[in-house]
């Protein structure tokens, strides 16, 4: 019986299902995301979200809880050409920082309309949840700011364009206008002014 037994056994002995998470776990930190069925989905995201909280400590000691739940290998790539970060570098240098005002759901499953050929399994895609530090987070209050960010940049648009309509619906006398003419001319002296300029003198 398998009573309080709640992991998958996946059919694989358990080296085999743990050389699986691992194969994965490293495929998914260098990539972003990773194709395969949804159960091993499931118990991939387990696996992987524990690794980041570790992580996101960035203390030696998380770092070699890591390496012992993972493992470690060097990143190559596409023409498989040693790139001089590992895997574990990544993780600790670049996605725990994303996640460092974020509680949990590092991942996301996304189901795809096509089937596996053979027993026609389900497949998805499990990706990383990708956040930048500098956005302030998820949940309600990260959303609260950027709806009013949002809204600041609407009223400042608003503004311009009424302001750009105004000057449009000027009369085009006084738009072409040259500079410098709208000043009032100097009246002409009168001749008895002339001549008591000509008396002081």
């Amino acid at each position: 019986m398998r009573h309080q037994m709640s992991k998958k056994h996946l059919g694989r002995t358990p080296s085999h299902r743990l050389a699986m998470r691992r194969n994965m776990a490293r495929s998914l930190f260098t990539h972003g995301a990773v194709r395969t069925t949804e159960t091993k989905a499931k118990d991939l995201r387990r696996f992987v979200e524990r690794l980041i909280t570790f992580a996101r400590e960035g203390t030696l000691h998380a770092r070699r809880l890591v390496l012992k739940e993972m493992g470690d290998r060097e990143i190559v790539d596409d023409d498989g050409e040693p790139t001089g970060q590992t895997v574990v570098a990544k993780l600790f240098d670049e996605i725990a920082p994303q996640y460092a005002d974020r509680a949990g759901g590092y991942t996301r499953i996304i189901r795809l309309p096509e089937r596996r050929i053979g027993d026609a399994g389900c497949t998805v895609m499990l990706q990383l949840v990708e956040e930048s530090p500098a956005s302030g987070g998820g949940g309600a209050a990260g959303r609260r700011r950027r709806r009013a960010a949002r809204m600041h940049e609407a009223a400042a648009d608003a503004g311009r364009s009424s302001e750009d309509l105004d000057v449009s619906k000027q009369p085009e006398a006084e738009q072409d206008q040259p500079a410098g003419q709208d000043e009032i001319p100097a009246e002409p002296e009168s001749d008895q002014q002339q001549e008591g300029q000509q008396q002081k003198e």
